[in-house]
């Protein structure tokens, strides 16, 4: 078996990955893609969107930035991470992140947040 491989199959069940939120300016809005994921969302919701990582989120944040592997909208309207809404979530398996950012994603919608994620 070739050594990435070997090294992708241990690295998949290591607890290193997050799931981190991105504050976005109201203007994103604008956006169909936005638009089509908060058809119902209220006009003065915050605009936020949900991501996993294996990095920490200060560094994937200026990865989307700088467009380095990252969500056009986060590089067009991302204002700020918003800790106080992930900070409680632990390091997990990438397939837990995964999972856990679609159920967030959902549930801040269920609290009234206008949410992309993808």
């Amino acid at each position: 078996m070739p050594r990435s491989r070997r090294l992708c199959r241990r690295r998949q069940g290591s607890l290193h990955h997050r799931v981190y939120c991105i504050e976005l300016h109201p203007a994103v809005r604008r956006s169909a893609r936005f638009r089509r994921q908060n058809p119902h969302a209220r006009y003065d919701a915050t605009c936020l969107y949900v991501g996993s990582t294996g990095l920490d989120p200060e560094t994937r944040f200026a990865n989307h930035l700088r467009g380095h592997k990252g969500c056009p909208l986060v590089r067009a309207y991302g204002v700020r991470l918003r800790p106080d809404l992930y900070a409680d979530f632990p390091a997990m398996t990438w397939q837990d992140a995964v999972a856990t950012e679609v159920a967030y994603a959902e549930e801040l919608r269920e609290l009234r947040y206008a949410v992309y994620q993808h």
